[in-house]
């Protein structure tokens, strides 16, 4: 049993040195619940996240500090988006140390992140939970919370992938030549595109929420680049595929991935997305296939690609299936009213 502890908010932009490592500690301790082959964060890489929040992103946080300098055994947080769209949610997560669990630290923090949250006049919190953290699943089931749409993290071994139908891809995409052209940027967005690339992220809106209650999300210029400040701040590379149309010019699709050499082995992939009336034309084969050519050819340190599909998702599983991508992690996203929250509580 817990005997004494303190729950205090953090500053995640002006902390001390020593709170900044205590929390890296307490994530790192938390990380290898769910990714137990990944290495640590270090600690520069999440100090850099953590100041080069997006402003659009408002971050409340709050730790429960253990007695006798046990550090961090709790931590918990709301994000509150600063956009036009979905100012009814607000985004939370609560992570509580193996050893300290079934104490109630989740409700007290729970509680401050649905006080700042119905603050701010939201009335739906939104988490993630995974299999591998299964009193995640405990926790949101005792809120009565409901499970609004079910996926995986799916991997795909890079030794297992066949070299033979990325290149049938490619040749499909070159026969293609004629009617589109395929781009790539390395890095940041090319300014003189920018406003192209807002356009081409909107793509994001079109997987699917299942039963979700998120509405559209248009993000502007100006927050593309707030949040690239915050991926490079990290150390993080980026590799943007597109394909134009070269009749009206106009972007038809493209695929991303991230990649950082704190975690040399594993790449991110990133979205993938062409317009509907594009699709059906091997776009999508031809942008998945340069993407991981480039990848043998020039990141050999990677053994591994994973990417967040939703299980409903069929048309994206499809194609990642037939690389060979393979379950390598369940996830949830769950949704429950502020005042089904504030009931329980009480």
């Amino acid at each position: 049993m817990l005997s004494s502890y303190q729950i205090h908010p953090f500053n995640t932009k002006e902390a001390s040195q020593v709170e900044y490592t205590v929390l890296n500690r307490h994530n790192n301790l938390l990380r290898r619940e769910y990714l137990p082959d990944d290495p640590p964060i270090p600690l520069e890489e999440s100090i850099q996240e953590l100041k080069n929040m997006p402003p659009f992103v408002e971050l409340k946080m709050w730790c429960a500090w253990g007695a006798k300098q046990s550090g961090i055994i709790a931590e918990g947080f709301v994000g509150l988006l600063r956009m036009e769209e979905n100012l009814h949610l607000a985004q939370f997560d609560i992570t509580v140390h193996p050893g300290y669990r079934r104490q109630g630290l989740g409700r007290q923090l729970l509680a401050l992140i649905t006080e700042a949250a119905r603050a701010d006049n939201r009335r739906l919190l939104l988490t993630q939970t995974y299999d591998r953290m299964p009193s995640g699943e405990a926790f949101m089931t005792r809120l009565g919370a409901q499970k609004g749409l079910e996926g995986h993290v799916n991997q795909l071994r890079l030794s297992n992938l066949d070299h033979s139908l990325v290149e049938h891809w490619l040749e499909q995409g070159r026969g293609r030549a004629s009617e589109f052209e395929l781009g790539l940027w390395d890095g940041p967005y090319p300014e003189e595109q920018i406003a192209a690339v807002a356009q081409l992220v909107e793509l994001t809106n079109q997987q699917p929420f299942g039963d979700l209650e998120i509405g559209d999300m248009h993000m502007t210029p100006a927050q593309i680049r707030q949040s690239e400040q915050q991926l490079f701040a990290r150390g993080s590379q980026r590799w943007t595929f597109y394909v134009v149309e070269k009749l009206t010019g106009k972007f038809a699709g493209y695929t991303e991935t991230v990649w950082n050499p704190n975690r040399p082995e594993i790449l991110r992939q990133d979205m993938t997305g062409v317009f509907p009336e594009y699709r059906k034309k091997g776009l999508g084969r031809w942008l998945k296939a340069a993407m991981l050519d480039k990848v043998l050819k020039e990141r050999p340190e990677v053994k591994y690609v994973r990417t967040g599909n939703a299980d409903v998702n069929a048309a994206m599983l499809k194609i990642n299936n037939e690389l060979g991508f393979r379950p390598y992690m369940a996830n949830a996203l769950w949704q429950v009213e502020i005042d089904h929250v504030l009931a329980y509580l009480r």
